[in-house]
């Protein structure tokens, strides 16, 4: 089972690579969060951006999201539930004034559960993120080395194994680059609009979308 050739895990691997290191709504999320909050904070976007990654991986296996991939019902749902809440957090970035980066006594620091359930739902309200699943992982199934369900797992668990290499590094060097920055307050309302902005442009983009 899983018997596959180096010019296999060599393909795949770099294919990883480059999927997680291209920009998006996950990767924004990750260092926006980082910026705002520090490592902790960009180490929770991270687990949440991750289980949504795995759920996705999951409905790739049991089919799911060939559902969404055929009914542009579904589809139109899912992209527009995603696109609202992507403008929603873009939205409150650039309302905060800088607030999240130097919280006032009386205005509390996201806590990691929260920003790791803002994660989740950025990823799984992301419906190209379903199709790309099921459009990309089948490219690397090979008749006869195991189960199709095992083998769109496996993948899609080891693209999650990459970005536990890639992502970590970038929130600790974007922490390190921010953490003095993080004591003004006119770079922390400078950081949140610019936030703020990018996702709501992600929004607007995820809404124009099509299939």
């Amino acid at each position: 089972m899983f018997d596959y050739t180096i010019l296999h895990w060599s393909t795949f691997l770099t294919a990883a690579a480059l999927l997680n290191l291209s920009p998006g709504p996950d990767m924004a999320f990750i260092l926006g969060q980082t910026l705002r909050g520090g490592q902790r904070a960009g180490f929770a976007a991270m687990a949440g951006v991750w289980l949504g990654a795995l759920c996705h991986v999951g409905f790739a296996a049991l089919g799911l999201a060939a559902i969404l991939a055929s009914s542009a019902l579904a589809f139109s749902v899912v992209k527009w539930l995603g696109a609202a809440y992507l403008i929603w957090l873009g939205i409150a970035a650039l309302r905060s004034g800088g607030e999240t980066l130097l919280p006032s006594a009386q205005q509390p620091v996201a806590s990691p559960r929260r920003i790791i359930r803002q994660g989740v739902m950025i990823s799984l309200l992301n419906p190209k993120v379903a199709i790309f699943f099921l459009a990309f992982l089948p490219q690397f199934v090979v008749p006869g080395a195991g189960p199709v369900s095992a083998q769109l797992v496996l993948h899609g668990v080891l693209i999650i194994a990459v970005a536990a290499l890639i992502e970590p590094p970038l929130v600790l060097i974007g922490d390190r680059l921010t953490a003095r920055l993080r004591a003004s307050p006119r770079i922390g309302r400078w950081i949140d609009r610019t936030l703020g902005t990018l996702l709501v442009g992600l929004g607007l983009k995820l809404a124009l979308s099509v299939k």
